[in-house]
């Protein structure tokens, strides 16, 4: 199977507790999402189950890796909150 090319940021929501999210990123969104679920993820795992609310797909993993950062960051948690 060839690798995938692409890398996700994404940010989850608690089903339990819809106000908690969760910004991270990742080559395999289904298995991601599947660890946190599982209590794999020990800063997610008191806030289970979650599912993903938004994914951006990139080809540079730099970019991904930049956007991931801008999203953790005050004027990144509010874009979100207003955009996704």
């Amino acid at each position: 199977m060839p690798e995938n090319p692409f890398k996700y940021v994404y940010i989850l929501r608690s089903l339990e507790y819809p106000d908690r999210h969760y910004t991270g990123c990742t080559d395999d969104l289904e298995a991601r999402l599947k660890k946190h679920n599982q209590g794999d993820v020990p800063h997610t795992v008191k806030f289970r189950p979650w599912q993903i609310q938004t994914a951006v797909s990139f080809r540079s993993e730099a970019k991904a890796r930049a956007f991931e950062k801008y999203l953790k960051s005050g004027s990144g948690r509010e874009f979100a909150r207003r955009h996704f």
